[in-house]
């Protein structure tokens, strides 16, 4: 007999730090476990993986909290065609350290190996990967999801498709995907071939990132957020493919895991930290990093750099940040980032880090972030005007057609987000259709008017 679930009170934050939430925490450790939590939990109830989502996302203000990650357990995986089914509590940095020895590959994968499968698909990750790839959604199959009332209902592209793609981008906000089946990528090697490409401005940055599109299934550019004027956009871009065994003949250990985390930023720095004289000096460091990261990189190079640093965001002091992510379509784009990126620099509050990608297809998600066009992840310091200014940089998006990621999201009003998100009703029709009575909320979904506020 299973011992009673236990709710504790904890209080939470998103990856930015800077939103603090008390919440009734409990973490079930089995499946069955899920069905008790919701009928017994108090409050409206979310559930949480690891914490990477920069705002409110996996905030829930006295209610109830479903910490996912005691059920991370591979329930089968095929060897010949790469079909895994596992648990939505299993972590990227998990899968990677059980199947890569093997030879597999997460499909896609984020900028962060510390996220769940539950994550991965709440937010419809996308990588470095998604002109040539798409995003998470691309890759899954099939999930298990426990309903409000109970129900455990296998969904997919035939099976309820409506409530498969509600799941992407639905922050999980329909109910607890309990378990996932989805593919994974084959692979002779743990390397990546790669290229850097310094850029002088904005334009040249876009024809080259234009011109690698078809020949690399892998890029992403750093952009000094110093740079302004005639300079705006100057940066460094990168490209890869996946190395062969053929490209590493003399490497003893081509499917190597990579190193644990060495460095640690152990507590918060002070707010003075973040200046001009020690942004010139990181972005410095950024830009002699990437300009001289050779032929080959191991994928924690590749993809999670920032992973080698535990805690990093301790790294923005008391107050925190956020990290404010935007889309807009390609026709125009150009004009967008450059005006964006000028409301930045004439605000005074200058980012510490600019990560721009070009966007595919999007995915059947209803309210799945990723379109066809220009992406900027920018992290802004939080300081007292912080939350207008991105407000203002929201309206700018808007006018131009294009959304701000909700797993990054931290001040957008609920007018912004439904101008942003053309299939919003369709997506309130599936949430009305499996949570009636509203089960299901967040700090941010009542921010953004999804559920009601408490």
């Amino acid at each position: 007999m299973s011992p009673p679930l236990r709710f504790f009170e904890s209080s939470l934050t998103g990856w930015g730090r800077h939103q603090q939430s008390s919440c009734h925490v409990v973490r079930p450790e089995s499946r069955a476990a899920i069905g008790e939590a919701l009928r017994v939990g108090p409050g409206p109830i979310l559930p949480r993986g690891l914490g990477r989502s920069y705002g409110d996302a996996a905030l829930n203000t006295g209610g109830s909290v479903v910490d996912m990650t005691a059920l991370d357990g591979v329930l089968h995986f095929d060897d010949t065609s790469g079909l895994l089914r596992c648990e939505a509590g299993l972590s990227l940095e998990r899968l990677l350290a059980h199947f890569v020895p093997r030879g597999w590959f997460p499909w896609i994968t984020p900028g962060t190996k510390f996220v769940t499968i539950g994550g991965c698909i709440a937010n419809d990750v996308h990588g470095k990967g998604h002109h040539s790839q798409g995003s998470f959604a691309s890759c899954v199959l099939s999930m298990r999801v426990a309903l409000p009332n109970g129900e455990l209902r296998e969904v997919s592209r035939d099976a309820d498709p409506e409530l498969f793609w509600a799941n992407f981008g639905g922050m999980g906000l329909l109910g607890v995907v309990v378990d996932v089946t989805l593919r994974l990528r084959r692979i002779e090697t743990t390397f990546y071939r790669q290229r850097s490409v310094p850029v002088r401005d904005l334009d040249e940055l876009l024809e080259r990132m234009a011109e690698h599109d078809a020949s690399h299934p892998y890029s992403v550019a750093w952009v000094d957020p110093l740079c302004t004027g005639k300079s705006l956009g100057r940066g460094v871009l990168t490209v890869g493919d996946h190395a062969t065994r053929a490209d590493l003949a003399d490497h003893p250990s081509p499917l190597r895991l990579g190193p644990p985390q060495r460095l640690v930023v152990p507590a918060e720095l002070p707010e003075a930290t973040l200046n001009p004289v020690t942004l010139r000096a990181v972005n410095a460091v950024i830009r002699a990093m990437l300009t001289r990261g050779g032929q080959f990189a191991h994928y924690e190079q590749f993809f999670y750099p920032l992973d080698l640093i535990k805690h990093w965001n301790r790294g923005y002091g008391r107050r925190g940040f956020t990290q404010y992510q935007f889309v807009v379509p390609r026709s125009g784009g150009a004009q967008t980032l450059r005006a964006i990126l000028e409301a930045i620099a004439a605000s005074g509050n200058l980012p510490f880090l600019n990560i721009l990608k070009h966007l595919g297809a999007p995915s059947g998600g209803h309210l799945s972030f990723p379109m066809d066009g220009y992406t900027f992840a920018i992290d802004l310091p939080i300081r007292d005007g912080t939350p207008a200014l991105t407000r203002r940089l929201d309206a700018m998006v808007v006018d131009a057609g294009g959304r701000i990621y909700l797993g990054k999201d931290a001040f957008m009003t609920a007018e912004s987000f439904r101008a942003m998100y053309p299939r919003l009703d369709e997506w309130m029709a599936v949430k009305r259709r499996v949570d009636p009575e509203g089960r299901f909320a967040s700090d941010q979904s009542r921010r953004l008017g999804l559920t009601p506020r408490l």
